[in-house]
């Protein structure tokens, strides 16, 4: 679509600039957001669910982009996609502790939480084929190209009207911890910390890059 909303409509002979309709120009173009997965609503002090008419709560209206059924695809090859947000997963959300525990010599060796660095570093290892998290999705090979998300990435999975896991029902995620997972993100603020998500209860927060967390690993789709 041209950026300007103008295309050209030319032959042998001439051409001629026309107005594309129905067209927002791209610069404006609003980003969808998602649904946050929340149908239920709650007292001020969050001790009892009551009835959502005409709360203005979020389980109430429900804003957002309405998430695809089913919202994953298992692609029988160690990998998802997130048919949402086009990106693909490793089915096997903790592979370190799983496949792979002489890596993890961070705080109690081979339990998969590692330091932000280790992080960035198990999942480059990946790519280069020396960690295997189950990926044959590359024609029986894994994949080159995985990354660790960054913290928008990492929070799209996450349904916030469910905790322990904080994930859609159905999900096809294995090895699962209820704990935080290392984003790609720093923390503009203070650049020792790095962003992580909690997939135990949906929270969001910040850690110095030198403790542990667990990893797992995305690229983009086709």
């Amino acid at each position: 679509m041209p950026a300007d909303c103008v295309g050209t409509l030319s032959d042998e002979h001439q051409s001629s600039n026309v107005a594309v309709l129905n067209c927002s120009p791209v610069s404006i173009a609003p980003a969808p957001l998602a649904q946050t997965g929340q149908t239920l609503c709650y007292s001020a002090d969050g001790s009892f669910t009551i009835s959502c008419a005409g709360t203005g709560q979020d389980g109430e209206l429900r804003k957002g982009v309405v998430w695809p059924s089913p919202r994953f695809t298992n692609n029988g090859n160690g990998t998802a996609t997130d048919n949402l947000t086009g990106l693909i997963w490793l089915t096997n959300t903790n592979c370190i502790h799983t496949l792979n525990t002489s890596f993890d010599i961070d705080g109690v060796a081979g339990d998969g939480m590692v330091t932000w660095q280790h992080a960035l570093n198990f999942v480059a290892g990946i790519n280069a084929g020396t960690y295997n998290c189950d990926d044959t999705s590359n024609g029986g090979a894994q994949q080159t190209d995985w990354r660790l998300p960054n913290v928008r990435e990492l929070y799209s999975l996450l349904d916030l009207g469910k905790f322990n896991p904080s994930l859609p029902a159905g999900h096809p995620f294995m090895s699962t911890i209820n704990n935080y997972y290392w984003s790609s993100t720093t923390v503009s603020e203070n650049t020792h910390s790095a962003w992580g998500v909690d997939f135990g209860t949906g929270k969001v927060a910040s850690d110095n890059k030198e403790l542990y967390a667990f990893v797992t690993a995305v690229r983009a789709g086709l």
